[in-house]
This record gives structure tokens, sequence and C-alpha cells, in this order.
């Protein structure tokens, strides 16, 4: 995981169990544990489709229910991702996309836009730069100040320059505090069903899909292209 997320500039997690299936994205040096999983890709096509009702549907059919629907359900790699049938083209995709999946990639980067946004106001927060040695090719090597770096026997060290959001006051931690992903999919504003609306229109459309199919409707089509996918 390690050597796989390292040259990425942010990597995609899920929780383990959640009562929302919400994916987000993380920015090194930080290292999931064992009650999330990480997706080493780092662009908003792959965030997209995992985001989409298609996928959602598809990994409650397949994870483990708890006690109550309430509680949320498990997340399992081996039953809700790689079973999961992307739309042709995602998984290898380059730039410049095909306007098919560039339209998941905008609706996808635009709700992360938004709901960012919404966790931390730029009324509430502001930037911080925090300033430490770090050793070149350590965990904070991509925020070295390359004009900084000088020998140090073995090892070559420079100052680290890392941008980090903080509260500008005790009143805006307070309210910051209260805006998590899970009381936004609590309260599911009608900004975020839009979006999310917008998101499912551009997934439905990359695999040649009406995007008013239920949700049976949804399992029978996913589990055909599967199978298709086992057989081949």
């Amino acid at each position: 995981m390690r050597r796989e997320i390292k040259p990425l500039p942010r990597f995609l997690c899920t929780c383990r169990v959640s009562k929302h299936r919400l994916f987000t994205w993380i920015n090194a040096p930080t290292l999931p544990d064992s009650a999330t999983f990480a997706f080493a890709r780092s662009d908003d096509l792959f965030f997209g489709v995992l985001h989409s009702r298609y996928h959602e549907v598809w990994s409650l059919a397949q994870g483990t229910q708890l006690r109550e629907k309430e509680s949320g359900f498990r997340y399992t790699p081996s039953t809700c991702f790689e079973t999961f049938p992307f739309p042709p083209g995602v998984l290898d995709a380059a730039d410049p996309l095909p306007d098919g999946l560039a339209a998941i990639a905008e609706a996808a980067r635009e709700l992360n836009e938004l709901r960012e946004g919404w966790l931390n106001p730029p009324d509430w927060t502001e930037e911080e730069v925090l300033t430490f040695p770090g050793t070149v090719g350590g965990p904070w090597d991509r925020y070295i100040d390359p004009v900084t770096i000088a020998d140090r026997g073995a090892f070559q060290v420079g100052t680290v320059r890392y941008p980090r959001l903080v509260h500008r006051d005790e009143a805006c931690a307070a309210k910051v505090k209260k805006r998590t992903l899970t009381n936004l999919y609590n309260e599911r504003p009608a900004w975020l069903a839009a979006c999310h609306a917008k998101l499912d229109a551009a997934v439905a459309d990359a695999y040649g899909w009406p995007c008013d199919l239920s949700d049976e409707e949804i399992l029978e089509r996913l589990l055909a292209l599967n199978l298709a996918a086992a057989k081949e």
C-alpha cells in the first residue's frame, strides 16, 4: 500500500463500516489504518464511478449488513469492489478523456469541491504553513522546498513547507466540529442531491443505460456484466 500510494498526489479512501458509503480524498503523508480501505488512484473519474448510485447499490447487495440498516454495512474489497463491473474504458482511461467519461470526472470534481467547501467554509478557516526539517525521499518529500536542500552526511535534508487548514478562532472550531460527512448525508440538502443526480446520470450514460432504473434493474444489469466478464 505504501509503495502504491507514495507517488500519488492523493488517494481515495472509504471506511470499512459506515452508514453511508462515502469516498474521500486523502493526501500524503497520511496513512490509512485497518478501519479503512485505500484505493491507489488519484483521478476524478475513478472517484465518480465509485461514488455513484450504481456502485453503492452493488456494494450494498454484496457487502455485509450490521444489526440494522441504520447502523451501517461492511464494505469488503473481495465482494464489493473486485466483482464490480466498471463502465467500459474507465479503468484504463487516459487524458484527454472522451466526452462521456469526462462528464463523470467533472461531476465528481464538482461534488468534492462543494463538499469540501461545506466541511471547511472559507469564512471559518485559513491556511497555515508549517515549516520543519525533512529528509529527501522521506514521507514529507513532496513538501520540501528544493532551494533549501543540503547534504547531511548520508542524507539530504531540506525545509518542509506543509500547508494545512486551521480554524480562525474557537467559535469557528466549534461550528466546524459539527460539519462531518455523516451529518451532511443524514441531512442530504438539495445541492448535495443535485450533485449526486448529475453524477449518476453521467455514469448511467457511460454504461449506456437510462438513468431512471430501479435498484433491482441496476443489480440485474450489473450482474449480467459481471457474469460476462467472468466468462471471458
